[in-house]
């Protein structure tokens, strides 16, 4: 199983992280991938990366640090993808492998807001545009934004890669999903899917949004340290959890766990090339 997006770059994570990489392959998880926010934890995901033979990286400016960058950040994104080929195996092997997470986010959060709409458009178009030169998949990040995440992806189809890349943590309207999986986007699931209700401010069940999502189009991921799915619900949380995830979304998909492994680790290797 992989993880195909985590933070092993944030403060967490700072005392620890090589315990619980290493928990996490020896619990049965093969790949891992890191995530940057913004330029630092961006640089900091690649570092990592350069550590270990199955850690990956990606980078990319967050909705919530749009309105915090410094001129020239787009150009300082793209030295830090172009300097991260690091030899491997005696090749020059891509560690990083896709730009995000990058999007839109119209929820409210009590030490940030939401940042202007028209600044995160910006941004997010901008890091589109980036990917394309790169030949990188996107990972998307939508929170109560998916009508004009959809839009902009539609109106920059011709900028997409064949597959485009993946909306991380979903959650949203069957239309919305609908509209990623059209436009050939995987979808992934986090521990949150094994709560119970409503996502805040969603209509729809994370667990019949899973149900709706062909399983050849679905990933696995943790969010960590955040999300943690039950039993552990309350702790931080950590890439070895994603087996735990992946269990409980093989009942949803009435699919054994060994199926649904083989599978989601085989759309992971086809969007990220690892």
């Amino acid at each position: 199983m992989i993880d195909v997006h985590c933070h092993l770059n944030f403060h967490a994570f700072d005392k620890d992280f090589g315990e619980v990489i290493k928990r996490a392959f020896d619990s049965g998880v093969e790949k891992i991938i890191n995530v940057g926010t913004k330029i630092d934890s961006s640089q900091k995901a690649v570092e990592l990366a350069s550590k270990y033979t199955n850690l990956y990286a990606i980078v990319g400016i967050h909705p919530h640090h749009a309105d915090k960058l410094e001129n020239g950040w787009e150009k300082e994104l793209e030295k830090i993808v172009l300097q991260s080929r690091i030899p491997l195996r005696g090749t020059k092997k891509k560690k990083v492998v896709a730009i995000g997470e990058i999007g839109l986010d119209y929820y409210s959060y009590e030490t940030n807001g939401i940042v202007d709409p028209k600044l995160q458009k910006k941004v997010f178009e901008t890091q589109i545009e980036l990917a394309h030169r790169l030949k990188l998949p996107l990972q998307i990040h939508n929170r109560h934004a998916g009508e004009d995440i959809v839009d902009m992806l539609k109106r920059h189809k011709n900028l997409l890669k064949d597959p485009p890349g993946m909306f991380h943590c979903f959650a949203g309207t069957v239309k919305v999903l609908k509209d990623a999986l059209d436009l050939g986007f995987f979808v992934g699931f986090d521990g949150n899917v094994t709560y119970e209700g409503f996502p805040p401010g969603e209509t729809v069940s994370l667990p019949d949004l899973a149900k709706a999502t062909p399983l050849d189009h679905m990933l696995t991921e943790t969010d960590a340290p955040y999300l943690t799915p039950v039993p552990h619900r309350g702790s931080r949380n950590e890439p070895s959890y994603v087996i735990i995830t992946g269990k409980f979304l093989s009942k949803i998909k009435g699919v054994s766990f060994e199926e649904f492994t083989r599978q989601t680790t085989r759309n992971a290797k086809l969007l990220f090339r690892i």
